[in-house]
């Protein structure tokens, strides 16, 4: 039996995020706005769930300027991308049946149809039909 899926990365919101995370090159990031904008997300859910992905270790959130602009950047740490493998990992595994189940599957499809029940009704005699009265 396969472990318990990390309930940090199962919710819709977060599993979403970490997939657009590390779907980024390593090292890559994206503005808060451009994640947001991606997930269309508001600003409070957004924060929301990336201060808990911050806090499991998953993501980082760098704060600076740009220029004097302020800029909030997000990328995946290496513990969060291999978090978020594991979790893949695990879900697959959940998804794929049981071998015996796999094997007799084939078989089943493969086997021949039953035949249909022979009719039990006798054809109409031809005069007896309301045709020929």
């Amino acid at each position: 039996m396969p472990e318990s899926l990390d309930p940090v990365i199962h919710t819709v919101a977060r599993l979403r995020i970490m997939t657009t995370l590390t779907a980024l090159a390593e090292g890559d990031r994206l503005t808060f706005p451009k994640l947001q904008s991606l997930l269309d997300a508001s600003a409070g859910n957004l924060s929301t769930h990336l201060r808990r992905l911050e806090d499991a270790g998953y993501v980082r959130v760098v704060k600076g300027h740009q220029g004097r602009v302020p800029s909030t950047q997000v990328e995946v740490t290496r513990a969060g991308r291999r978090a978020f493998e594991d979790y893949l990992a695990q879900l697959r595994a959940l998804l794929t049946p049981p071998a015996e189940v796999a094997a007799a599957e084939p078989a089943a499809a493969t086997a021949e149809p039953a035949e249909p029940a022979a009719a039990t009704a006798e054809p109409a005699d031809a005069d007896t039909t309301e045709e020929n009265r």
